[in-house]
């Protein structure tokens, strides 16, 4: 009954930028936090911004001031813009919703991954 797509993942160099797209899609629930997580070789997955319905976004430490979270509400899309990547950046990002109706458990779903490699 849902569903999470991800675009936009690549490889670029230091500096560069790259934009990441997740759409989601559901039949029955709607769409509340959206946000995007990332696992780089041999390390956690860690959490690399979040943002509301209404807009609010937040961002972890390692990002702040150089990513920025969006999403557009009419077609159930968050973005992830990355500005300035670094060798440090690189791992799988994965897009993640949590989906609700009244009277149902909400739902939490993950996209399937997008590779994203900063090298010179």
């Amino acid at each position: 009954q849902v569903q999470l797509v991800e675009s936009g993942g690549g490889l670029v160099q230091p500096g560069e930028s790259l934009r990441l797209s997740c759409a989601a899609s559901s039949s029955i629930f709607s769409i509340n936090v959206m946000g995007w997580y990332r696992q780089a070789p041999g390390k956690q997955r860690e959490l690399v911004a979040t943002i509301t319905s209404g807009g609010s976004g937040n961002y972890a430490d390692s990002v702040q001031g150089r990513f920025t979270i969006s999403r557009d509400n009419a077609k159930n899309t968050v973005y992830l813009q990355m500005n300035s990547l670094k060798p440090e950046d690189t791992a799988v990002y994965y897009c993640h919703a949590e989906f609700y109706k009244l009277g149902l458990s909400p739902l939490v779903r993950w996209g399937q991954g997008t590779q994203v490699t900063v090298s010179s």
